[in-house]
């Protein structure tokens, strides 16, 4: 885990793995909790600080797409299309992060 930390790629990994887990906590608990119990607080706490992972996770896919000499047609848009997608960021994790991150 530690090896993450060294790379660009192993940092948007990272970021990638915490902006999903925030999307499914203000999806499937959060937002439920809003208008099933009438407890807004969910939202009002996961709400930003999802909105400040997106953000970082945009800025950094972008940043290592630049640095990885990604074609945005082929590679980038996919990465950055992902995080909008409940489990999205898993999946190009494990299908596109993964790989480039092993060689």
């Amino acid at each position: 885990m530690i090896h993450l930390f060294k790379t660009q790629t192993g940092r948007l990994r990272i970021i990638g793995f915490l902006e999903g887990i925030s999307l499914l906590a203000l999806v499937f608990i959060a937002v439920p909790l809003k208008y099933w119990q009438q407890a807004p607080a969910f939202v009002t706490f996961l709400g930003p600080v999802h909105g400040a992972l997106f953000l970082l996770f945009i800025f950094n896919a972008m940043s290592v797409g630049v640095a990885q000499n990604w074609k945005f047609s082929k590679t980038t848009w996919k990465v950055i299309v992902a995080c909008f997608i409940p489990f999205g960021t898993f999946y190009i994790d494990k299908k596109i992060l993964r790989e480039i991150e092993e060689r």
